[in-house]
C-alpha cells in the first residue's frame, strides 16, 4: 500500500507586504545582488522612506526571506522638470519631497532576487502599487526605468532607436519588455537619469500606468495658495489668585485668535508656572511637584477652549509628573478635540537645578488640518538637528514656545529659530513669557518678544520676519503664512537648502 502524501509536505509560503524597520538590513543585501556595480541604498534612506511613505515601501518574502521589493512616494508631477534626475525626483533618494495630497505615485526603485526571476515576483510588486492607486485614488504611477540592455546596442542605436525595437519586439529587454507587459506606456525618455547606471548609459525611459478608477479629487489640481493664519501670544506673567482667573486669561486670547479667523494659537514654554504665584510653597522642587496636580485641569481646559473656537491651540508648556520624574512637555490640542504631546529633549542646566527636570527623548511631528507641524521647546531650538528630524519627518511650521530671563536669552531663542527657518525652508513660531512673578522664586523675571519667521528669499517677508511683537509687551502678532509659496521656494528658490545637502558627506542620525 503506498504512503498517502500530506499536502503541508509541499506548502510554501509567498507572501506580498508593508516593508517594516526590521527589514532594511535584508533589503540592502538584496539590492547588492539585484545591481552589482551600482551604489545601494544606506541604512538612513530606507528609514526615511518608512518615516516618509511607509504604505509605498513593499517587500515579497519567501519561505522568510524577502526576494523582492519597491519603494515609491506620492508626487504632483507636473511640478517637476520634464528631464529630471533620479536625484532631483527622491531628494536625493531621502524623498522627504513626498507629497500626501499628491495625484501621481512615483515608483523609484524595484529589484528581484536574481535566484527567484521566474517566479512573478516583479508582478507581485506591480500589482501591489497598483493597489495603492487604487486604495489612495491617485490618478496614474510613473517610473523612471532602466534600459539595461542599451549598452550592447549603444555604439548603433540612439536610446529612442533601442526604445522603440524593445516596443516592436524586434528587441528584448529586461526592465521595459516587462514595464510593457505591465501596461505601462513610453512618456519620454530622460538623460543623466542615474548617473551609476552604466548599462543603461544614465538613460531612462520614463512610463506611465494610467488608473482607470480615478475620480478628481476636485476641478483644481494645482493650489495658488495655501495660507495658515497663526495668531502667537507674548504672555505677561503677572500674580493670580486662582486657577480660574488664569483660565479667563488663556480664554481671553484664545478668543482674540478667534475673532482673527486663526488656525493656531501659540502660548509659551512654563505657562503653568503662573499657578504658582498663589501657591505657598516656599522651595522651587516642592513648588513644581504641587504643580503638577493641575495637569488634568490644564488638559481639561485647553480641550475645551479648542473646540468651543474651532483653533488648533499649542498650549505652551506645562510641568507633568510621570513615576518619580518631572517632564516639561507642550499639548497640541486640535479643534477636532484629539491632543498630542511633545517632550523637551534638551533641558538646561537651571531647569536642572531648580525643579529637577527630566529630558524627553521622541522628535514627534503631527498632522493637523493645516499640514504637518512639530513642536520644540525654547532649549531644543539651539540645537540644529532637532529641526533636521522633524522637517525630514515632513514638518512645515515649526513652533517653539519659550521662557527667558534676559534679552540675551531671548536672542539666542530668536536667532536660532530665524537660522532654523532658513536651514529648513520650514516657517518657525515663537511665544515667550514677559512680565514678572515676583514672590515665585525661579521665575521672578522675564523677557521676551514672539513672531513669526520665514526663509530668507523671494516670495516671503522681507527680514524673514512674517509678524513680531513688541519686546516685553502682552500682546499678539497674527499672521499668515504659506504652504504654497513654502513648497515653491523649495522647488525653484535661489537657494534650495533640502535638496542641496551633501548627504554624501554627512548626514544626522535619529535614534528613535
Amino acid at each position: 500500500m503506498s504512503k498517502s502524501i500530506e499536502n503541508s509536505e509541499f506548502n510554501v509560503s509567498i507572501n506580498t507586504r508593508q516593508m517594516t524597520f526590521d527589514d532594511i538590513d535584508e533589503v540592502i543585501e538584496l539590492q547588492s545582488k539585484c545591481f552589482p556595480g551600482m551604489e545601494p541604498w544606506e541604512r538612513e534612506h530606507l528609514e526615511s522612506h518608512l518615516k516618509m511613505f511607509p504604505r509605498g515601501q513593499i517587500v515579497v518574502e519567501f519561505e522568510g526571506e524577502i526576494i523582492g521589493s519597491c519603494s515609491s512616494l506620492i508626487i504632483n508631477f507636473d511640478e517637476y522638470d520634464d528631464k529630471h534626475t533620479w536625484d532631483s525626483i527622491t531628494n536625493n533618494g531621502y524623498i522627504t519631497n513626498h507629497n500626501d495630497q499628491g495625484h501621481n505615485l512615483y515608483g523609484i526603485e524595484v529589484m528581484v532576487h536574481p535566484e527567484y526571476r521566474g517566479m512573478k515576483v516583479g508582478a507581485r510588486l506591480y500589482e501591489a502599487r497598483r493597489e495603492i492607486a487604487y486604495e489612495l485614488n491617485l490618478k496614474s504611477i510613473i517610473i523612471g526605468g532602466r534600459i539595461p540592455n542599451y549598452y550592447k546596442y549603444s555604439d548603433e542605436l540612439t536610446p529612442r532607436e533601442y526604445v522603440q525595437g524593445v516596443i516592436k519586439h524586434r528587441i528584448k529587454d529586461p526592465v521595459l519588455t516587462f514595464q510593457l507587459m505591465n501596461d505601462f506606456t513610453l512618456m519620454r525618455i530622460n538623460p543623466n537619469y542615474l548617473n551609476d547606471d552604466k548599462k543603461s548609459m544614465k538613460f531612462a525611459t520614463l512610463m506611465e500606468w494610467n488608473n482607470p478608477d480615478y475620480v478628481p479629487k476636485s476641478n483644481v489640481h494645482f493650489k495658488t495658495s495655501d495660507p495658515v493664519r497663526i495668531c502667537t501670544v507674548n504672555y505677561m506673567m503677572r500674580k493670580i489668585n486662582s486657577f480660574e482667573e488664569f483660565a479667563n486669561q488663556i480664554e481671553y486670547f484664545i478668543d482674540v485668535a478667534y475673532d482673527a479667523d486663526s488656525d493656531f494659537v501659540v502660548f509659551p514654554e512654563l505657562l503653568t508656572t503662573q499657578l504658582m504665584s498663589f501657591d505657598e510653597q516656599s522651595n522651587p522642587a516642592e513648588s513644581v511637584r504641587k504643580l503638577t496636580t493641575y495637569t488634568s485641569e490644564y488638559i481639561e481646559m485647553f480641550n475645551q477652549f479648542a473646540m468651543k473656537y474651532n483653533i488648533n491651540i499649542i498650549g505652551g508648556s506645562h510641568f507633568v509628573e510621570e513615576g518619580e520624574d518631572i517632564y516639561n512637555i507642550s499639548y497640541l490640542f486640535r479643534r477636532d478635540g484629539s491632543i498630542e504631546k511633545q517632550y523637551k529633549i534638551h533641558v538646561t542646566p537651571n531647569e536642572r537645578k531648580w525643579w529637577g527636570v527630566s529630558p524627553g527623548n521622541g522628535v514627534e511631528v503631527f498632522d493637523t488640518d493645516c499640514g504637518k507641524i512639530a513642536i520644540q521647546i525654547c532649549y531644543d531650538s539651539e540645537f540644529p538637528e532637532m529641526a533636521r528630524i522633524a522637517t525630514e519627518k515632513g514638518a512645515k511650521i515649526i513652533f517653539t514656545p519659550f521662557s527667558t530671563e534676559d534679552r540675551q536669552s531671548y536672542l539666542r531663542v530668536k536667532y536660532c529659530c530665524m537660522a532654523r527657518a532658513i536651514e529648513n525652508q520650514v516657517y518657525t513660531v515663537t511665544s515667550g513669557t514677559c512680565g514678572n512673578l515676583t514672590q515665585t522664586e525661579n521665575m521672578d523675571i522675564q523677557y521676551s518678544a514672539s513672531a513669526i519667521y520665514s526663509p530668507s528669499d523671494y516670495g516671503f517677508a522681507r527680514d524673514g520676519i512674517v509678524g513680531e511683537t513688541g519686546e516685553n509687551i502682552e500682546m499678539v502678532a497674527i499672521a499668515e503664512v504659506d504652504l504654497e509659496v513654502l513648497r515653491r521656494g523649495r522647488e525653484n528658490g535661489t537657494v534650495r537648502h533640502l535638496r542641496d545637502r551633501r548627504h554624501d558627506v554627512y548626514s544626522v542620525s535619529y535614534k528613535q
